[in-house]
């Protein structure tokens, strides 16, 4: 998702509105339908960070709770928040299908409601990278972990599956507000060290993969359209012409990156692995 570029005189953009605008899309559907086709990324990011039993850990924009449930399962004690009330609501379901207590709460990451330095550990698997004002919420990842603590980011990169499937979802969908940035940002390194590298000590990135796994690249695509908020709601606006170039343009990415030789779909995508150490 490109966005224009920015003059010295241009307006900031209205990041209230965009956010409103934003948690309405999310809403849109059942994403936690599409979360589990990506839980490897929350797995490896838990493994990677290595959160120990008894430590406060952070999921910001989690979703239906994949991270939270993971890190719980180490006995952390976890705290997970999102801005779309009917997904907290499934990572409440899903906690207590497993008898694990974990405090999810109503909040956006770009105003976390948690004190300061209050979490050990913060994650969030392409959840923050969404924000609309990546300052604010780069700064609320550091004001939420304590100095010394870690934060763990899982990103989509400009490149590969994530990139792609973003660009072809635009084409589709009404231009940024002058000002935005992409949320692709957060998937290059130096995007990273822009946002987050004032106040942490060290920077790691790794390159992983994810592979979400579906019946046949037709059952991947009514997936999709039926339950990830923004494709939804794109097809849902469009007429009969539209609705046919926005089906095809995903399929296209879809085809690309589908690994499958048996019928079934296999999408492999890469994202970057971001571990950081707070300051």
């Amino acid at each position: 998702m490109s966005s224009p570029s920015v003059g010295s005189a241009q307006a900031a953009p209205d990041f209230a509105a965009v956010t409103g605008r934003q948690q309405q899309t999310w809403a849109t559907g059942d994403f936690n339908v599409v979360a589990l086709s990506v839980i490897g990324a929350s797995e490896q990011l838990v493994e990677a960070v290595d959160p120990r039993p008894g430590q406060r850990v952070l999921d910001v924009a989690c979703g239906s709770g994949n991270a939270s449930l993971i890190a719980a399962r180490r006995y952390c004690e976890v705290t997970g928040i999102d801005y779309v009330p009917d997904l907290i609501t499934r990572a409440r379901q899903r906690a207590a299908a497993e008898g694990t207590r974990i405090d999810f709460r109503e909040g956006d990451a770009q105003a976390l409601p948690v004190s300061d330095g209050e979490y050990d550990v913060v994650l969030s698997v392409f959840g923050v990278m969404f924000a609309p004002d990546q300052a604010r919420a780069a700064n609320e990842l550091l004001r939420a972990c304590r100095r010394g603590g870690t934060i763990g980011l899982a990103n989509w990169k400009p490149e590969g599956w994530g990139g792609d499937f973003f660009r072809a979802l635009s084409k589709h969908l009404p231009p940024p507000a002058p000002g935005m940035k992409p949320p692709v940002r957060w998937g290059t390194e130096e995007g990273i060290r822009d946002l987050l590298g004032h106040g942490t000590t060290s920077v790691s990135f790794a390159t992983r993969t994810c592979t979400q796994h579906y019946r046949s690249l037709e059952h991947a695509l009514d997936v999709f359209f039926t339950y990830y908020g923004p494709t939804a709601r794109a097809f849902a606006v469009a007429d009969a012409a539209g609705r046919e170039a926005l089906r095809n343009d995903v399929a296209a990415v879809f085809r690309t990156y589908d690994e499958a030789a048996d019928g079934t779909c296999a999408m492999r995508g890469e994202y970057l692995q971001v571990i950081v150490r707070r300051a």
